[in-house]
């Protein structure tokens, strides 16, 4: 993919800023924890969640004047499905799988489903309603603490609150042994806590 249009128009060092970048640019962490879930497994190694997602707000600043301003939540939404046309357009990229439409539909699916169950997590552990998370941007610091994880400890965290798997499946993906995975997603939880205490780091995104 031609990476040039990024370049002339927007990226995070330059000061172009097009229509809707201060409203978009707070959901790039949760766009980019989103991608590094969903991106095909083929394309891991050979692409950068960070690529996908930056041609995702191309996309999105591009559409932006059309778009009426629906909160928080409406604009999460509208994103996933952009990050999902995405998704697949680059499996269609690499691979020349034409299956594109109907593999969209099945990541936007999931995107959701992802979203959901942090939500559900956020529920759980701070007593907050989860349709009243799932709109609010306590949902962004949640995915922005997330990237700022050690990779190994976030992919833990994600496999088990995203993904809903269990930690055997986990132990076996990671090559880990299961008390090694439960001690992981309990530091990853933990420190996740910590960035969303509100006594936490001044600078925590917000």
């Amino acid at each position: 993919m031609d990476n040039s249009v990024a370049d002339v128009v927007y990226s995070p060092q330059t000061t172009m800023r097009p229509p809707g970048a201060d409203l978009l640019e707070p959901f790039r962490k949760y766009l980019t924890v989103l991608a590094s879930v969903h991106l095909d497994a083929r394309l891991r190694g050979k692409l950068d969640p960070a690529d996908v997602v930056q041609q995702t707000l191309l996309r999105a600043y591009a559409a932006w004047p059309t778009v009426r301003a629906v909160g928080p939540a409406g604009v999460a939404a509208w994103l996933r499905k952009i990050l999902a046309s995405e998704l697949a357009d680059t499996v269609k990229h690499f691979h020349r799988d034409r299956r594109a439409v109907g593999r969209e539909r099945s990541i936007e699916a999931d995107l959701d489903k992802s979203v959901s169950g942090l939500a559900g997590w956020l529920a759980a552990d701070t007593g907050t309603p989860s349709q009243k998370a799932a709109q609010s941007e306590t949902l962004l610091r949640l995915t922005d603490a997330l990237a700022e994880l050690p990779d190994r400890m976030r992919e833990v965290v994600v496999l088990k609150h995203c993904q809903g798997w269990t930690l055997q499946q986990i132990a076996d993906r990671t090559a880990k042994t299961v008390p090694a995975v439960a001690s992981l997603l309990r530091r990853g939880l933990e420190q996740l806590r910590l960035r969303l205490a509100p006594e936490g780091p001044a600078d925590d995104p917000v």
